[in-house]
């Protein structure tokens, strides 16, 4: 059994894998970081839920891009597997057969996407990951990384928009019935929604102007399966890409 810890700044996702597939999977919310007990019983309820003894987990891995939180699950962790799972950082990075550029910026989940599209897929890509950033990265698959897109995610614009603007109410994330609003929610989910979707496909092109050749578009994230209108873009979805990637570093560098 594998476990994985990704903290992202929207959500820290607990997943286990069981040596063919990810089997079990948890989501906290990153922005309501708790004392370290509430992740040490949290994790040691997870682990009972699913009926996995702690002494059945010999791999264990954490990405992070919440420095704040990798050490609460650091040791929320060895607390219940009794064993240091490896941290995903620079040092790790640099034992890859891989080219990452701005190794000591780069976050750590970017790394993981590229991993999996480098020796798993084995072709060139751009994996479009949608997280509380949108992320596109360019992996060439004799290479590694060859640079990297970054936008606001969705929920980004939306909670900022209706964060920084007294008037306006806070917006649920979810498909508009029409491009025309008839109410202040519905003209901002409106707006925002077509504005997104365009927003996807304008780098995607761009972005493709400037490669040599065909890429494979693969999408990530959690709302990669939601936003029916992208995806017509996409050659592949695969929302435990970045799982996968955590995974794959881990026993690649052992």
């Amino acid at each position: 059994m594998f476990l994985v810890a990704d903290i992202g700044n929207s959500n820290i996702v607990i997943a286990i894998h069981d040596g063919e597939q990810w089997k079990y999977q948890y989501r906290y919310d990153t922005k309501q970081i708790q004392p370290k007990i509430f992740y040490e019983t949290g994790i040691r309820d997870l682990l009972l839920e699913w009926e996995i003894p702690a002494g059945k987990i010999e791999n264990a891995a954490i990405s992070s891009v919440v420095p704040d939180v990798t050490d609460l699950i650091h040791e929320a962790f060895i607390s219940n597997i009794r064993f240091e799972p490896l941290i995903l950082s620079p040092k790790v990075f640099k034992k890859l057969d891989m080219k990452i550029p701005k190794i000591y910026e780069i976050g750590s989940d970017i790394v993981a996407n590229a991993f999996v599209a480098k020796n798993q897929i084995k072709q060139n890509s751009i994996i479009v990951d949608f997280g509380t950033a949108l992320t596109f990265t360019i992996v060439k698959k004799d290479s590694g990384i060859e640079g990297v897109t970054i936008a606001p995610g969705l929920k980004t614009i939306i909670s900022t928009l209706s964060g920084n603007t007294a008037q306006l109410p806070e917006i649920e994330v979810k498909v508009p019935v029409s491009a025309i609003g008839t109410s202040t929610s519905s003209a901002i989910r409106a707006g925002v929604f077509y504005g997104f979707v365009g927003l996807v496909k304008e780098i995607l092109s761009r972005i493709q102007k400037e490669l040599d050749g065909p890429y494979l578009i693969v999408a990530t994230g959690g709302l990669s399966t939601v936003i029916e209108e992208l995806k017509s873009e996409f050659d592949q979805i695969d929302k435990e890409l970045t799982l996968e990637g955590i995974r794959q570093i881990s026993l690649s560098v052992q």
